[in-house]
């Protein structure tokens, strides 16, 4: 997780391409049987590397399988503030996103309907995931905006 890590950095830092080879070697490293929440977390950010919105839905569904892929004690393993249950609301997030990028506004509002239900288990609250979960829920909003108006567009 730690290398992981350092790649978010490189991609939150704007070198997307550096991020995205990285972010292919680890992905090749961890392989396809290889630990759940290394390959989600690797295809979730990979998506956010992507120029081509086809290829961003892939790895978002990737992660999204990946998730599926865990165990709550996978996951409070490595933190034990984290829940399994509160990755899948960014990632239907997602997911209604790239739907909306590519026109697909009716997969994009299915995604983000459950995108909204996961998100019952959000605690704006907290105070350590409490950030996470108000960045989530307002990004779930204004992804709501856009879709009611019909834009369909990124978020």
């Amino acid at each position: 997780m730690t290398r992981i890590g350092q790649v978010v950095m490189l991609l939150h830092a704007g070198d997307r391409e550096e991020a995205r080879n990285r972010f292919a070697r680890l992905w090749e490293e961890a392989g396809e049987g290889g630990d759940g929440l290394h390959r989600c977390t690797i295809a979730h950010y990979m998506a956010d590397t992507q120029d081509d919105p086809e290829r961003e839905l892939e790895w978002d569904l990737r992660a999204l399988a990946a998730a599926d892929s865990l165990s709550e004690e996978r996951v409070r393993r490595y933190d034990a503030a984290v829940g399994l249950r509160g990755f899948y609301p960014s990632l239907h997030l997602n997911l209604a996103a790239d739907y909306a990028k590519l026109g697909r506004t009716g997969r994009a509002r299915a995604e983000l309907a459950r995108a909204r239900a996961a998100s019952a288990v959000l605690d704006t609250g907290d105070a350590t995931t409490g950030p996470y979960a108000a960045g989530v829920l307002a990004a779930i909003d204004r992804m709501e905006m856009r879709l009611a108006d019909g834009a369909g567009q990124s978020p």
